[in-house]
């Protein structure tokens, strides 16, 4: 890489101008916001640091890479903050005397590694924060014996994919209880000063030394665009000192002496790639990325005598006693004026953080609802919010720079141009999103997104609307109105739930902001065109979309089937059904204040009838099995039923609304409209009629697709214990599937009931939606039973758990289904969580059984945690199961 900055005007306008959208949209809307946790606890292999000519982002930018070489787009750390733009950054470095490396970032297995696909091995938890980032708390447990890198590698690729993974606590660095427990809490005093509480405990038999390096650095941003002046790092007194930047010149770190009196000692390094260790080259510094590191581990001259760079770290050797605890305090801030040292450190500190506690309190108790009252759930409650608080992350990314390359460096090789994300070139973000996991999904996902949007709104309504309507801004939607999938490749498709977190993200807030509500519908209105013109191939009305965001929950490879074939998609078509009620729903609060809405209500309504009137005569439901089915449609003109029973089967009950026609008006003019529509379908096998229902002399309406039958004999399946019904939810695959199916006719195209991680190869190893409990759809289907419980109320009851001869309720399964959830994370009568499985450690130790992780999907037999250990992203939709409960006021969307 080029050793020596340029300038390249055009790339600094367009960082300018992102910068300040950025500032209009989030930092000037809420100073609060100008520092979080915005700091990706990975930026190593992924797909924006990937300049190889093969695509594999895993070794094209590895692990081994990450202590020593600058990143492109975006910077990781353990415990980090960072300025909204992601220029200044400040993140925990630890080293145990025993490790090869620093302890800077969170180790884990590239998805060729892991025997289950990618996999972090470290334990660490988000125990607490506020949605302005004034409080927030971080939690990890790092060995004291040296941390078994090679090993886990070693042998999580001697595992294969029918045993379990290898985690650290297998290896035995943990036992005997060698090991240190470090707790980091900030708490702001003001929106530019935050006071920083790092303690360490350790959990031994007798004393050991740990050495604590709280960095800060600045972002590697000269080597790719303009820079009058590198920025410096600089020692001043007791304090690092950030200078000669043109927004956060003045922010100073200060160190507190450690707990014997003595002051830590400041190091500095540049933030610039260790070319030598790397590539043999020559060095761009003496002083590089890793500089700190090797001076801390070996003693070696790696650091700048002088006290100046764009990295420092302050160093601090503790001796702690057996069991003993220890506490440092760093304050980072930028005065106002120039001012003597202060007993900052004392209680003015202390003042602070009880504050900031005392305010975490009093959030969290008035956002619960007074029947949420016991602790173990409150518990939940609070850490899946400390997940999605931490899991904001800064997002840069213009794909036409990273398809083009930077000038000066090597270009990237011709393969680029065409290969992944190529039809992407407008992409240009540069924002703040909600991740799905910081570490295993440092990337957005469109259709997670859509859930995370809808958890945030009962924290922050601002920041909830900002990520429903980010992805629909002009540098993220397609100019062909696509929404992009996920880093990994754009072109994906992703269930369209945005319209569902559109209009349930303005119920939560209240019901008022239409503005919002507009917005979005119509860059919505674009993206639902898109769907028609590009996912319905034949124009009859039934839609495909391969993937679909369910891993292959399929038998077969729904994006890449064999030449000439095609699948009808059950969820596809349901998909795009829930789509066009989701519009008319918001075409109907859009006509409340403007009238040419209803227009937009009959053009939804229309469309949903042509939809379902296609999955009708496409034949997906089977009414023998009283099941949908997707349809495998072969070269030779053959056509195979796939008669696997998934809860793809279950995506036509999702599409329902229930609405309320308040105004008398309003309310005959829209019927009259809907019964022309109803009577020039009325000669159709199945009339729209049969799934539109009215009570209360028409005040009140429903539609749905499936009609009274069809959502009985799918309810019943779902209902199964022996099936779908699990104790901690609903599995992705009925259980009936211990014995594997087979298509006929179709070579390896075979599934079977896994209640944990799936043994297909297919998605790198990482197609595991065949028999887990997955969140979202689990959400949307208790979502769905509760609006047809707000219509029928006690109308409907039906047999539950099927063959029990127990009626209740849809409104009660719903609240039963929702009970499930929750139980994965609540200690039972004996004390044990589901979510922790046979880990006996987090079953029983008191310092971990109570510190919550939220998995990306659990065990259908018995709810333990699996996947990525941190997806608080959508799996912290129990948030708005146990804070929204509906009422006959605002039925669920």
């Amino acid at each position: 890489m080029s050793a020596t900055p340029r300038r390249d005007t055009a790339e600094h306008a367009r960082l300018a101008e992102a910068r300040g959208r950025l500032d209009d949209d989030i930092h000037a809307a809420n100073p609060w916001y100008g520092w979080g946790p915005y700091l990706s606890e990975r930026a190593w292999g992924t797909v924006r640091e990937d300049y190889s000519a093969d695509g594999n982002a895993w070794d094209s930018f590895p692990h081994d890479h990450a202590r020593s070489r600058a990143y492109r787009w975006n910077e990781d750390g353990m415990a980090g903050l960072s300025d909204i733009g992601q220029e200044l950054c400040l993140a925990l470095a630890l080293w145990n005397g025993t490790d090869p490396i620093l302890k800077e970032r969170m180790f884990g297995l590239t998805g060729p590694q892991g025997n289950h696909g990618e996999d972090v091995k470290e334990y660490w938890w988000y125990l607490d924060g506020l949605p302005s980032h004034a409080l927030l708390q971080w939690r990890y447990h790092y060995p004291q014996a040296e941390f078994p890198y090679e090993r886990l590698v070693t042998e999580n690729g001697r595992r294969g994919r029918d045993e379990p993974e290898y985690e650290l606590l297998d290896t035995g660095v943990f036992d005997d209880d060698r090991y240190w427990i470090v707790d980091v809490t900030y708490a702001k005093a003001s929106p530019e000063e935050i006071l920083a509480s790092i303690t360490v405990r350790n959990r031994a038999a007798e004393a050991a030394t740990l050495h604590v390096l709280p960095t800060l650095w600045f972002r590697n941003t000269w080597r790719w665009s303009e820079a009058t002046e590198t920025p410096v790092l600089r020692l001043d007194g007791d304090a690092i000192v950030a200078e000669e930047h043109p927004r956060l010149g003045g922010f100073r770190l200060e160190a507190a002496p450690g707990p014997d009196g003595a002051a830590p000692v400041a190091l500095f390094c540049d933030n610039e790639t260790n070319t030598g260790r790397l590539w043999g080259t020559d060095a761009v510094t003496p002083h590089p990325k890793d500089g700190i590191g090797d001076h801390v581990i070996s003693g070696a001259a790696t650091v700048d005598p002088d006290g100046n760079g764009t990295k420092a770290a302050w160093w601090y050797r503790l001796d702690v006693p057996a069991g003993g605890e220890v506490e440092l305090r760093l304050r980072l801030h930028r005065p106002a004026t120039a001012s003597p040292p202060s007993t900052w450190a004392g209680a003015a500190f202390d003042d602070v953080l009880a504050h900031r506690r005392a305010e975490a309190d009093e959030f969290y108790d008035a956002i619960a609802p007074p029947e949420v009252h016991d602790r173990e759930t409150k518990r939940v409650i609070r850490q899946a919010a400390a997940g999605l608080i931490w899991s904001k992350q800064f997002y840069p990314y213009s794909v036409a720079r990273w398809l083009d390359g930077d000038p000066g460096q090597p270009p990237p090789p011709a393969s680029r141009l065409t290969g992944r994300n190529a039809a992407w070139r407008h992409l240009d973000s540069f924002d703040i999103l909600a991740m799905p996991d910081p570490w295993e999904y440092p990337w957005f996902a469109a259709w997670d997104l859509a859930f995370h949007a809808v958890a945030w709104a009962h924290l922050d309504p601002a920041f909830a609307k900002y990520q429903v309507s980010v992805l629909l801004r002009e540098w993220f939607l397609h100019p062909n109105g696509a929404l992009p999938s996920y880093e990994w490749n754009f072109d994906d498709v992703n269930p369209p739930v945005h319209a569902m977190a559109a209009i349930r993200v303005f119920a939560i807030d209240g019901g008022h902001d239409v503005e919002f509500l507009e917005r979005v519908f119509q860059k919505l209105l674009v993206n639902f065109t898109w769907w028609l013109n590009r996912q319905d191939p034949d124009g009859n009305n039934v839609f495909g979309g391969g993937f679909l965001g369910l891993d292959n929950i399929s038998p077969i490879d729904r994006s890449n089937l064999p030449e000439g074939a095609r699948i009808e998609q059950v969820d596809g078509t349901a998909w795009m059904a829930f789509y066009s009620l989701s519009m008319l729903l918001m075409s109907l609060r859009l006509a409340d204040e403007r009238p040419a809405y209803e227009d937009m209500v009959v053009k939804f309504l229309e469309h949903f009838a042509l939809i379902t009137d296609a999955l009708d005569d496409a034949g997906l439901f089977d009414a023998d099995d009283g099941f949908f089915y997707d349809r495998l449609l072969t070269a030779d003109g053959s056509e195979t039923p796939i008669r696997v029973r998934t809860l793809v089967g279950a995506i036509p009950i999702l599409p329902s609304v229930s609405v309320r026609l308040a105004d008398p008006t309003r309310a005959a003019r829209l019927q009259a409209r809907i019964a022309r529509l109803v009577e020039t379908r009325a000669s159709h096998r199945r009339p729209l009629a049969e799934r539109a229902r009215t009570i209360a002399g028409n005040e009140r309406v429903m539609v749905s697709v499936t009609t009274p039958d069809q959502l009985r004999a799918t309810l019943t399946r779902l209902f199964d214990e022996d099936a779908f019904l699990s104790p901690h939810g609903l599995r992705a695959l009925s259980k009936e599937h211990l014995t594997p199916y087979e298509v006929p006719g179709v070579e390896g195209a075979t599934i079977r009931y896994e209640p944990a991680e799936s043994s297909t190869a297919m998605y790198g190893g990482n197609s595991n939606w065949r028999g887990p409990i997955w969140f979202p759809v689990n959400y949307l289907v208790i979502r769905s039973l509760q609006r047809f419980h707000y219509f029928l109320g006690d109308e409907l009851t039906m047999e539950y758990p099927t063959g029990t001869g127990k009626q209740r309720t849809l409104g009660e399964i719903a609240q039963d289904l929702t009970d499930r959830l929750l139980d994965i994370w609540r200690a039972g009568p004996d004390g044990r969580r589901p979510v922790f499985g046979g880990v006996e450690r987090m079953q029983h130790d008191p310092d971990w059984r109570d510190n919550l992780l939220f998995f990306e999907y659990f065990n259908g037999d018995d709810g333990a945690g699996l996947g990525a250990m941190h997806q608080t992203g959508w799996t912290a939709v129990i948030i708005d199961l146990l804070l929204d409960r509906p009422d006959a006021g605002t039925p669920a969307v």
